[in-house]
């Protein structure tokens, strides 16, 4: 499998029965954490992930917390702290028409209804009632575009091209 994609870390232990806190990094929690579901985390200084199976998922504040089946006390889950969590592409499901997974957003170069570039979707951000992409300007600065009808006119994924208008204030 070449393609993994990141649904999350793991920041902490939680608890002592082997509970971990996890920052998100996917909008569909419930189906990525659901119970059975097969996760794979990546450590820094291993080449090959370690297979695990959700146990239990529930939220608490902001983190999502995992049990996983065969680890059931805080040791066992402590060496843990720091890796990602990713799926593999099988994993994905398919998205209704206008919308996108952030893979298939970042890299995008931006471009106005005239046609001259702003630059490229580094980051897509998540603060509450729309998505905000980070732009990269060609002179280095950031652009925060945000993610609404009015403003993203059109999105190519196949030519990683985002057409905008942009309104006042914008850029």
């Amino acid at each position: 499998m070449d393609n993994w994609f990141n649904v999350g870390k793991i920041v902490n232990t939680h608890g002592i029965k082997g509970e971990v806190r996890v920052v998100s990094r996917t909008d569909f929690a419930d189906e990525r954490y659901r119970v059975g579901n097969d996760l794979y985390l990546f450590f820094p200084e291993k080449q090959e992930p370690v297979h695990v199976v959700v146990k239990s998922h529930r939220t608490h504040k902001q983190f999502d917390l995992l049990e996983f089946e065969g680890f059931d006390n805080v040791n066992q889950v402590e060496v843990f702290k720091n890796a990602l969590i990713k799926v593999p592409e099988e994993q994905l499901t398919e998205l209704d028409e206008g919308e996108f997974y952030f893979h298939q957003i970042i890299g995008c170069t931006v471009i106005t209804e005239s046609g001259e570039e702003i630059g490229k979707i580094t980051e897509v951000l998540t603060p509450g009632a729309n998505d905000v992409w980070v732009v990269k300007g060609k002179n280095g600065k950031e652009i925060l575009i945000p993610y609404i009808e009015d403003i993203v006119k059109e999105i190519n994924i196949d030519e990683k091209r985002i057409r905008i208008e942009v309104m006042e204030g914008l850029l």
